[in-house]
């Protein structure tokens, strides 16, 4: 009789047995899966780190990106190179780790804080001295209406609440800047494709255009685009560029 009940108790079911397999495998593969990802993320670490001599080139490449925008400074702009419209469209094309600190908050303080990000500036010394700053990251010319208007009715935003918001609803553009008279998107155009009274608030409004990368525009070279390289000055051909970034 004792001998039956300690059978009875010993005994257990199969599909319990089945299950607990199935458990003990389930975690065992999940071990196996975290160490999988511990050791990857160790060798990816251990991957990214830099050697010294590439910290070494990195401040040299940058310490030369300096020097070579303080000789732009200095260097007087040709006659010919001088704005022949109050209104540019400039559009970041470089720009990574060989940047100085200091070119790279000129391109900030323009709001080209992303390579193929771009924005309309109204001309003044102060814009000129900036361009000869970052001219090697950045292609620049006089937009046509036609691009003017595509360029913000396709990419045109503002930002609410720190989102992204379409230029869909007037209403929007209405409360900004109907203190101003713009009351819609063609205002909007209007008043930056003649540089009007109120262009400062209303480029304000607007966030810095998101381009899309062209096919075969760009080499990506720094060369200065009228020696048969991307940056610099296109003047009338910036219209080319825009069409196939837009």
């Amino acid at each position: 009789m004792a001998e039956a009940e300690a059978k009875a108790l010993t005994y257990i079911p199969e599909t319990i047995l089945k299950k607990r397999k199935s458990t003990e495998a389930t975690a065992l593969r999940r071990k196996e899966q975290l160490q999988q990802r511990k050791f990857g993320y160790k060798k990816n670490k251990h991957e990214s780190i830099k050697k010294p001599e590439d910290f070494v080139k990195e401040f040299r490449s940058q310490e030369l990106d300096l020097i070579r925008m303080k000789q732009r400074v200095k260097r007087k702009r040709p006659t010919s190179m001088e704005p022949k419209s109050k209104l540019l469209f400039i559009v970041r094309i470089q720009g990574k780790n060989d940047m100085h600190p200091a070119v790279r908050k000129t391109l900030y303080n323009l709001r080209l804080r992303n390579i193929f990000s771009a924005v309309f500036v109204k001309v003044n010394a102060g814009v000129m001295e900036k361009l000869q700053r970052v001219e090697p990251y950045v292609t620049y010319g006089y937009p046509n209406l036609k691009n003017v208007k595509e360029v913000i009715y396709k990419k045109g935003y503002t930002k609410i609440d720190k989102r992204r918001v379409p230029l869909t609803d007037n209403n929007i553009i209405e409360q900004a800047l109907g203190k101003y008279g713009i009351l819609c998107i063609e205002d909007i155009v209007h008043e930056i494709f003649n540089v009007g009274p109120h262009f400062k608030e209303v480029t304000t409004f607007l966030g810095p255009f998101m381009l899309s990368k062209p096919q075969g525009l760009l080499r990506g070279s720094k060369t200065i685009y009228k020696e048969g390289g991307d940056a610099g000055n296109r003047e009338d051909q910036i219209n080319e560029l825009i069409s196939k970034m837009n």
